[in-house]
């Protein structure tokens, strides 16, 4: 039996709708991403489910992925579906293979087609034969895929040890011990089921979804250490990560303490963010609260969904930024080496985030002018405010475009008439042209693949990374020198909402027709030094030690 709860204000304190003031619609202006999804055999809709009832994660999900899975050079798209709760599944998980950037289903012959009640992804080769794998967090049990390099998968996961059967939400592979293979770590949301189901109402007294705060059953994540035979082994507890319950949504795996190894930042929704320093002894501590990036600059936890990662100041280490709630702006961290500075306000974010509610998140240059754009997928929790569609939760989603202040909010940059309710937001360069895409997955209506058609692009070099067994190198760190400044560049996949995202290292350049003094940092501590590179595409990799 559902319990009733009255909500007199929205999730973490947010209620009265505010006005926006974003940077007007240049005349004749021809949008930077536009969505070719069904010119191009994109069709996929994530279906919540939903019957009226409002149980919580049909306003959550879903995920998706870029992924080279054949290895052929170009990134497929693999889509998590969500279904029905409580009953037998007819709906499944989509793969789509790339053949000159129009896709094709190859669900049925790939095996690929978990019925779960899905929620997030992580792709990497976990097992080191060179065809990266696919990790998919459910509503219920957790499946981890195992790329047979044919075309085919097959359903590893009760050998793997890896099956959880909580609320998954983002997940990711990572080296946490350096050892050469890849661990995993799962964020989990709540401890939640259909009968632990509450009853909550919005201020306009409509049954509504509830706050996460309502259930007051935050969950433990899970981290699990790779044993090298195809086997994993749970070690949450004794690395200190289940001595913390959160509310996660969102995970970075980067080095944010620059002593080499992998940390983990968990973006938790309503509840304090956690940085999980690494011990370097398969123990984590929860450092957040001393680096000042738990909360924002007035002490307060926001309700953290999508995050991202990058060296934006080109000092050489990894700031964050963390996308929240209507009300709420973002939270841009910026890493100070011992301490975390919150800089939102500076740079021009607070006042161009709040008016929506944000998952999914991307840091990337659009335009390769040397400056990372950012954006964002989203879409309401709440019936609330005036609905701009008859999907009442649906919202635009944003670009913001960045330059030497900061970051300002455009509306030329998307296309016009896109309005659904958005969640994960995935990135790569899926026709290879050297300009970032965006595969955006929304609830119960198709997904939009927007391609990068913006006329002014400045020069580029992607690298794509790769480690002594042919997989992409995560973990790995770039320098590059650009003009006169030496930036990092992460080599990594899991960042924004429920996405995995194409690994590959990309660099724009402006005026400029080459990067110099690239360093490759690989996760055994090893470096690799080249002079320079020319505008265009590399492949970077390790050399057998």
């Amino acid at each position: 039996m559902r319990r009733v709860v009255f909500l007199s204000i929205i999730l973490c304190g947010c209620g009265e709708e505010l006005q926006e003031t974003p940077m007007p619609a240049a005349k004749d202006f021809t949008p930077w991403l536009v969505d070719e999804a069904k010119q191009r055999g994109v069709d996929f809709t994530w279906i919540s489910g939903g019957t009226g009832t409002f149980n919580m994660p049909e306003i959550t999900g879903g995920g998706a992925a870029m992924l080279d899975y054949d290895n052929d050079g170009d990134l497929d798209l693999y889509f998590v579906q969500g279904g029905h709760l409580g009953s037998t599944q007819t709906e499944s998980n989509v793969l789509l293979r790339n053949e000159d950037g129009n896709f094709i289903d190859v669900t049925a012959q790939s095996n690929t087609g978990d019925t779960g009640y899905g929620m997030g992804i992580a792709v990497g080769d976990f097992n080191n034969d060179s065809f990266v794998d696919i990790y998919i967090t459910n509503v219920g049990q957790n499946v981890l895929l195992k790329n047979n390099g044919d075309g085919t998968f097959e359903d590893v996961t009760e050998h793997a040890g890896v099956g959880d059967e909580g609320w998954g939400a983002s997940t990711a592979f990572a080296d946490f011990d350096n050892d050469g293979d890849l661990d995993l770590y799962a964020t989990n949301y709540l401890v939640w089921s259909e009968g632990l189901e509450l009853e909550c109402f919005n201020p306009k007294g409509l049954l509504d979804y509830c706050s996460p705060t309502n259930y007051m059953a935050p969950a433990r994540d899970l981290l699990y250490r790779n044993n090298g035979d195809g086997t994993f082994t749970d070690v949450s507890e004794s690395a200190g990560i289940g001595s913390r319950l959160g509310t996660g949504l969102g995970v970075l795996c980067n080095d944010y303490t620059g002593d080499g190894f992998i940390d983990i930042f968990v973006a938790n929704d309503g509840m304090a963010d956690q940085l999980w320093m690494n011990n370097n002894d398969w123990t984590f501590t929860d450092v957040a609260p001393l680096r000042g990036c738990a909360l924002d600059d007035e002490g307060q936890a926001k309700a953290g969904m999508g995050l991202t990662s990058a060296d934006f100041d080109a000092d050489g280490d990894f700031d964050i930024l963390v996308c929240n709630l209507f009300g709420e702006s973002d939270s841009l961290h910026r890493n100070d080496g011992s301490f975390f500075t919150d800089i939102t306000a500076s740079k021009g974010i607070r006042t161009s985030t709040r008016h929506a509610t944000r998952f999914g998140l991307g840091w990337v240059d659009f335009n390769n002018d040397g400056f990372f754009d950012i954006f964002e997928a989203n879409g309401k929790v709440q019936q609330i405010g005036s609905p701009k569609t008859s999907d009442p939760f649906a919202e635009e989603n944003y670009v913001l475009l960045g330059n030497e202040q900061g970051w300002q909010r455009d509306m030329a940059s998307l296309q016009t008439h896109l309005i659904h309710t958005s969640r994960a937001a995935v990135f790569g360069d899926v026709n290879g042209d050297g300009a970032i895409d965006v595969l955006v997955i929304n609830r119960d209506a198709p997904a939009y693949l927007l391609m990068n058609r913006t006329t002014e692009q400045g020069n580029f070099v992607v690298l794509d990374v790769k480690d002594q067994y042919g997989k992409p190198a995560l973990g790995s760190i770039v320098t590059a020198t650009v003009g006169n400044s030496t930036i990092a560049f992460p080599v990594h996949s899991t960042w924004s909402f429920m996405a995995a995202n194409d690994p590959k290292v990309y660099i724009g350049l402006g005026d400029e027709k080459s990067i110099k003094d690239i360093k490759v940092l690989w996760t055994d501590g090893t470096t690799t030094t080249y002079d320079s590179f020319d505008q265009g595409f590399h492949i970077l990799q390790q050399q057998v030690q």
